[in-house]
């Protein structure tokens, strides 16, 4: 079996949430929150490089019905960008529900609104690799 990370990644434009496998990935933990701004794509890649990463997955929002939205349209464009910048395999993956899902987690965990707003995406991303790993 090749040992490589998969990098999740919870796209939004402030913020973009990250999440890492284990090597063997067979679990995912959240990783770090990056502003969204032009020096993502170099931060990026020094993550790709330093973790040992060899798939990235974008999470993909899509409505009650599986359809897109006006955000899927977004994130879409995102991942045509992630194409240029990177040369490792990459997916699209169900975001359904993630965010909301991480909300919930941090405000059981006692977070309040301003502190998990701190955490949110990379518990997203978290949320997102979670559900990619299980189906695999």
């Amino acid at each position: 079996m090749e040992i490589y990370r998969i990098l999740a990644i919870d796209y939004g434009e402030k913020r973009i949430g990250l999440a890492l496998s284990d090597p063997l990935r067979t679990i995912g933990r959240p990783y770090r929150v990056v502003a969204n701004t032009e020096g993502f794509w170099s931060e990026l890649s020094k993550i790709i490089e330093s973790e040992r990463v060899g798939k990235v997955v974008l999470g993909l929002p899509l409505n009650f019905e599986g359809e897109d939205t006006l955000k899927t349209a977004e994130v879409r464009r995102f991942g045509e960008e992630l194409r240029q910048h990177i040369s490792i395999p990459w997916d699209f993956a169900d975001e359904s529900f993630t965010s909301v899902d991480a909300n919930a987690a941090l405000k059981s965990m006692g977070y309040n609104v301003r502190e998990s707003r701190k955490v949110i995406d990379k518990v997203a991303a978290a949320l997102i690799l979670r559900n990619y790993l299980e189906q695999q």
